[in-house]
């Protein structure tokens, strides 16, 4: 079974593929304030995933924007590697 995408949004070599939803469960580990009352929060399986607040709750949010932004792919670098150069990879995860 393959997905087709409209002919008009189909990026010239793509693979057409099926979209699927999918979840990972994530920690984040708290910090006790620091002198200054910041707060460290970290995704525990995601390095660079961090940030502090002066709160746990902006702590949390202010980690969860930085997960965003480690698994947002970088749209500077995007289409800038030859073809040659690329490799698609699928990632599956075992429970």
């Amino acid at each position: 079974m393959t997905a087709r995408m409209p002919l008009g949004k189909r990026r010239e070599g793509a693979v057409p593929f099926l979209a699927m939803a999918a979840s990972i469960d994530f920690t984040i580990s708290f910090e006790a304030p620091d002198e200054q009352g910041w707060i460290v929060a970290r995704v525990l399986e995601v390095p660079g995933a961090m940030s502090q607040g002066r709160t746990r709750e902006e702590a949390r949010e202010n980690a969860l924007d930085a997960l965003r932004t480690v698994l947002t792919p970088d749209e500077e670098l995007e289409g800038q590697a030859p073809d040659a150069d690329r490799e698609h990879l699928r990632f599956t995860a075992a429970a």
